[in-house]
Parts: C-alpha cells; structure tokens; sequence
C-alpha cells in the first residue's frame, strides 16, 4: 500500500466570528478535544497534533481502532476526545498524555479515548485535498458511516463521524446549546471550499459567554520609567451554594489608559489580607488540567502577595469562552461596571453548562 502523503501536514484552520455565517455552508459541531490528524497504511497508523507533534503512544486504544478501519490506506482530520461520567471531559484527555508507559496502558482502559472524522483527505493513492468539501463528506460518510452505526448500536464509539447539516436552524440550536456541554460551538465550512493546509477558510462560531463576577483582587503591573502603575489583571469570584466567594479565573484584556484609570477605583477597596475572604489562599483544591491562565493558578500565604486584596464590593460583566467546572479556561474579557448588582447575587450557577453524553446525533450528514 501507498499512502497519497505523510506527515507532516498542517491543518486547515479557521477564522473565530460571534454570529453565524450563512449561505453556501455546512455546519459541524466544534469539539472540544485535541485537534488530531490520522495518517493509516495498513497496520502503521500514526496520530499527530496541529503542531504535529506524535500522540499515538498515548492512545493506544484508537489506534487499534484505527486499524479495524475498512480503508487500509487513508488520512482523516479530526478530533481526540474523552468522555467521563457523562460529559465530555478536557481535564480527563489532557491526563491521557503522560510518560509512563503503564499509566498510558491504565488511563487507557480507565477512561479510553475516541475520535471524531469531519474530514477525508486521501483514499489510498488518491490525493482529495484539492477535492470541494462535500465531496470529500461524502467520500468519509461511504467509509465511516457503517463503522459509526456499529459502534453505536454497540453503545460504543472509538471512531465516529461527525454530524454535518446544511440547515442554519440546526446550527443556530447547536450555538443555543442544543449540542450540551463539551462543545465549543459550530464550524462553518464552504460547501465547496478545498483543503488548504494552514489556512484559514472555515469559520468557528463561538458566541460570547457573560458572568457578572465579584473583583475581589488585583494584580498590577510593574512602574516602567515613562508609564504609571497600571491593573494588569483583575482577580474574579462567584458565591457558591455554601455562601464561599470562590475564585474562578482573572480578566485581563484591558487597553494601556483603561488600566491606568482603574487602579485608583480599585485601590478604594484595598483591604487588609486578614480581613479578605481568601486569607487562607484561594484554588486550594487545585484542578486537573494544572495551571491553566484563566484560573490563574492557586495562592497560599506562604507564597509572595503578588495581588491586591479587594473588599468584595465591585461587580464587573466579563466575557468567556468556555468554563472548565466552575473555573474560565482562559482569562475572561472585561465587558463593564456592574453599579447595579449586590455581589452577593454573582453565584456560581452562572457557569453551569447542560450536560450530554457522547457524540450528538445531528441530523443528515
């Protein structure tokens, strides 16, 4: 067998937009996983990120999958993804990749992996990059779709096919929260848009999340000798059920003079460390995916004070991608002032997504 192309092959991208795009496009779910090419002849199958670095050795388990595939010789685009207790579950994919060779064999039995197809691009000897779309869809629906009814009906599914409608109502519910949680919103994709590898020419929908949040602290930054002190990052809480003002995550995306004319409003509500709810440190229980840049990492008094103590007392809107639990997986986007809300009132719920399991059946492919 001889396969069209190897690694190592650059994805195509695409360009991030709030609203959905219309005319002439195809919509697919936006997963939530590890951006994953597949590169099968025969028995060699290898897996490589979109900075193509190697990850078969850390899924052992799609990998074999991959070479109970009915096409001997083929390259697929498309996603790793793992799903625990019901849920799609980054923090659990993220664990998958770990050095040791017996906790790889462990992880993979304990919580195995999956791979969702959204596009074929070789068949054998048979270049399909220069190929529209649909055609390429199609192609991958002839291959994967038995594959992917099977592993259904087995309740089971190491490889699957992604949903694919032309129907912007569908895609519009996905983006509503049709899809449940574990989904990052809607690709959109030229009906007869060809394969350019690096290039952005699809769309990735992801409409702005909002979460009225307590300011409970602040980092800011060092005095450079032609600029003031200015805020570098906001530090942001929710109340939880238990009435705990628990940090979820820092907003940090301010233009040079907004920084500047926030400091002396935020220095107002400087407090003493022992009089702050989060005295005894904050992020305390850690999390699964590690230092991730929206939760800003944990704090104990052991460690330097590199943050401001605020009285809980400012409300702020913020913008977010996404949450992991209860935290921002990225730094959140100051949107405003919030002089109408009582802090008691931001609680946790705000971040609660609706829970699906597994791959959506989203309608014709």
């Amino acid at each position: 067998m001889v396969l069209a192309f190897g690694p190592p092959l650059a994805p195509m991208l695409a360009r991030l937009v709030r609203e959905l795009p219309r005319d002439g496009l195809c919509y697919e779910p936006k997963w939530d996983g590890f951006r994953c090419l597949v590169f099968r002849d025969g028995d060699d199958v290898e897996l490589r990120s979109r900075h193509d670095r190697p990850l078969g050795r850390y899924f052992p388990e799609v990998r074999a999958a991959l070479r109970r595939l009915p096409a001997p010789s083929c390259v697929l685009d498309g996603e790793l993804l793992v799903t625990r207790d019901g849920r799609h579950d980054f923090a659990a994919l993220l664990e998958r990749v770990h050095p040791a060779a017996s906790r790889v064999a462990r992880l993979a039995a304990e919580t195995p992996a999956y791979y969702v197809a959204f596009d074929l691009l070789a068949l054998g000897a048979d270049d399909l990059r220069a190929e529209p779309y649909q055609r390429r869809r199609a192609a991958l629906v002839t291959m994967l779709e038995p594959v992917d009814n099977a592993a259904r009906l087995d309740n089971a599914a190491p490889v699957t096919l992604t949903p694919s409608v032309e129907a912007t109502g569908v895609a519009q519910e996905w983006l509503g929260g049709g899809l449940g949680a574990g989904f990052d919103g809607v690709m959109a994709k030229p009906t007869d848009s060809v394969y350019e590898p690096g290039k952005r020419g699809w769309w990735k929908v992801k409409p702005d999340r909002t979460a009225d949040c307590v300011v409970a602290g602040a980092r800011v930054s060092g005095r450079a000798p032609d600029r003031p002190a200015a805020v570098s990052s906001l530090l942001l809480g929710l109340y939880d059920n238990a009435g705990a003002l628990r940090h979820v995550g820092v907003s940090a995306a301010f233009r040079r003079e907004q920084r500047e004319a926030m400091l002396p409003v935020l220095l107002a509500h400087a407090v003493e460390l022992n009089a702050h709810p989060w005295r005894a440190g904050y992020a305390l229980e850690g999390g699964s995916t590690g230092r991730l840049a929206g939760s800003a990492g944990r704090w104990t008094p052991e460690m330097p004070l590199d943050w401001i103590p605020l009285r809980p007392e400012l409300v702020c809107e913020v913008a977010y991608d996404r949450p992991d639990g209860w935290r921002f997986r990225h730094p959140a986007r100051f949107r405003r002032w919030r002089p109408d809300r009582v802090p008691e009132s931001c609680r946790i719920d705000q971040l609660t997504e609706t829970v699906a399991a597994g791959p959506p059946d989203g309608g014709q492919r």
